[in-house]
């Protein structure tokens, strides 16, 4: 629901929060963990346009009242899970709260002017200790569009993609935060093709564009959270590049799915953007009529108008010396299922989630050029490389590249928001 605190015409004592273009204004108010450089204890923080208000400090003053004070002191912890744990209606309390003291004229500014932190000087830490993390696959483009890369000519869509939200079980400990070193990973590999098998360094590094959605309180083993009871459950969304081996996925993937070409990095931006946040950039489900019918698990009750989200999502690829350059821009609103739907299905067999834990979306893809959510469907293999400003090409990651997601939220009558970015650099194999 919208209140008070997607007005609009809101704005900050902190002066940077009003600019044009900002992610961070006083509507969004994103949950992150950070230390200034040189410190040594992380804490949580909020994202004020280019400061950071430091939660630990400012919840030691007396601004915060009543629940937004209990909840104040979780959110400046060095790990967020049990400010996840807590619920919709204590991170609303809170919400109401920061937007109220951080809005031009509020006694709260001298306060809280202290417990700034430009961001320019923090360092970024996990949000949260992750317990378990599933990646999703609800992208009808992304399935077409890989497909015709990596499945059988004339092989048909997969039967069950609009049945079922389809995810395998990723790999929780090689989640590190935007900027962590990422090293060219090695495998088994046979290009679609070729005969031979090889192994060595991946010839086909790939990104992903993604959302990350993290678990807010858990359920207990054996009672499924319902479809409509699916977003109490969901804390926020920030970004996500699942990096793949592409040639390793193609030959290690059947039976069971993907292992070693997934498993050594994904990365994720250090903010965290609540749902309450993004509540006035809901969108419908898209559907066709000749789609089959959700089972009653996967359908709520309230109808599908407003349950995606219109989220932009964009790729920018930098090679060494050259310039970035944009190559991708999708909507995440273009989703087949949409992030209760997940939880949903995610739970129905009777299994767990807990505070932190992370669902991946799937790689987000349109359906025209220019909206491809990864290097696999924008090259078509490697069959139409990028060109890049500098005179190259591109049809795969290179050692020196640095590729950014970045995100956000526009629409008329509203406040633009942001995500902040998802960023890494590839470096050369470790010596085999």
């Amino acid at each position: 629901m919208l209140n008070e605190t997607h007005d609009p015409h809101l704005r900050s004592w902190v002066a940077s929060a009003n600019l044009d273009g900002t992610d961070f204004p006083i509507q969004n108010l994103p949950h992150g963990v950070f230390r200034r450089r040189g410190e040594t204890q992380f804490r949580g923080g909020i994202a004020i346009g280019d400061q950071i208000l430091d939660m630990s400090a400012a919840s030691a003053t007396d601004v915060f009242s009543g629940l937004a004070a209990q909840i104040a002191k979780l959110a400046g912890a060095a790990t967020l899970n049990d400010l996840m744990a807590a619920g919709p209606a204590p991170w609303s309390a809170l919400r109401l709260a920061l937007s109220r003291s951080l809005r031009e004229g509020s006694d709260a500014r001298e306060k809280l002017l202290p417990c700034l932190v430009t961001q320019a000087d923090a360092e970024f830490a996990l949000p949260a200790v992750i317990g378990d993390f599933t990646d999703f696959f609800t992208s009808w483009h992304h399935m077409i569009n890989a497909g015709k890369v990596l499945a059988p000519p004339g092989a048909p869509p997969l039967p069950n993609f609009k049945w079922l939200p389809m995810a395998y079980h990723g790999r929780s400990s090689s989640i590190e935060i935007s900027g962590a070193p990422l090293h060219r990973p090695v495998g088994q590999t046979r290009i679609p093709g070729e005969t031979e098998i090889t192994f060595g360094p991946s010839r086909w590094l790939d990104h992903e564009v993604e959302l990350g959605l993290f678990v807010g309180p858990g359920n207990a083993r054996g009672i499924p959270i319902t479809v409509d009871e699916a977003e109490d459950h969901l804390f926020g969304l920030c970004l996500l590049n699942d990096w793949s081996a592409r040639d390793i996925q193609a030959w290690e993937s059947m039976p069971l799915g993907p292992f070693l070409a997934k498993n050594f990095l994904t990365t994720i931006s250090p903010w965290i953007v609540t749902m309450e946040a993004l509540a006035p950039y809901r969108a419908p489900l898209q559907r066709s009529a000749d789609d089959p019918s959700a089972f009653s698990y996967l359908n709520p009750s309230h109808g599908t108008d407003r349950l995606a989200l219109d989220i932009t999502l964009e790729a920018w690829l930098e090679p060494v010396g050259g310039a970035a350059q944009k190559f991708s821009r999708s909507n995440y609103q273009d989703a087949y299922w949409a992030p209760s739907q997940l939880i949903a299905h995610h739970t129905r067999n009777g299994c767990n989630l807990r505070a932190g834990d992370l669902l991946g979306t799937g790689t987000q893809s349109g359906n025209r050029d220019g909206e491809k959510g990864s290097m696999l469907e924008t090259s078509e293999g490697g069959k139409r490389p990028l060109p890049l400003p500098n005179g190259d090409t591109r049809s795969f990651l290179e050692d020196g590249d640095t590729l950014t997601v970045r995100g956000h939220c526009e629409r008329p009558g509203f406040a633009r928001i942001g995500f902040g970015e998802c960023k890494g650099s590839i470096l050369p194999a470790i010596s085999i």
